[in-house]
């Protein structure tokens, strides 16, 4: 088994934290992991990147080929669309639909919309609006988790164990907000 993801956001938006739950819960599930370094997080607000690979076997590069990743996972609706050519025919993109307008040239939100309309596989989501319902604006990072983790090779048992491994420093509440958020988002899958 090999799965291979491109992370993509926004600085500030918490691609960090959703990358370190996916890659504790792979780990803990006994898979492999590798990640490459997290671009543009030098500055709140510029475009963030990563290859993450998860596989039960000898994973030989950070690095994932184009055409060949089994998801895009973003947090802001551009972002995931600069990382299709990684995408593989079969891939899923599952991203975030608020956009964060941090360039002077933002394309029309309507254009982007048909742009992500046209994806095969794909899954959409207002990660703001479910946040705030399960308690935080913060927790969108792990809305848009719990919407990837049907197309993940772990359970949500795996996310949430996570989720209290690197959460639980923060307190109870910060731990059931996040695990709110996720079984939220698992819910638009």
């Amino acid at each position: 088994m090999k799965y291979d993801i491109i992370l993509s956001g926004v600085g500030g938006q918490g691609v960090l934290s959703l990358a370190a739950v996916i890659a504790t819960a792979a780990a803990k599930a006994g898979y492999r992991v590798r990640q490459s370094e997290v671009h543009g997080m030098a500055q709140r607000g510029g475009a963030v990147m990563a290859h993450m690979r998860i596989a039960d076997g000898e994973i030989y590069s950070d690095l994932i080929g184009q055409g060949t990743a089994d998801m895009v996972l973003s947090m802001e609706p551009l972002e995931s669309l600069r990382y299709l050519k990684w995408l593989s025919p079969e891939g899923v993109v599952v991203t975030s639909t608020n956009p964060v307008k941090n360039i002077p040239n933002y394309p029309d939100e309507d254009e982007l919309k048909a742009e992500l309309d046209k994806l095969k596989s794909k899954r959409l989501v207002d990660d703001k609006s479910l946040a705030s319902e399960a308690g935080s604006s913060r927790a969108g990072n792990m809305v848009i988790v719990g919407a990837a983790a049907s197309s993940l090779p772990l359970s949500m048992d795996d996310l949430k164990a996570a989720v209290e491994d690197l959460f639980s420093r923060k307190g109870e509440k910060i731990v059931e907000v996040n695990y709110k958020a996720l079984d939220l988002g698992s819910q638009i899958a």
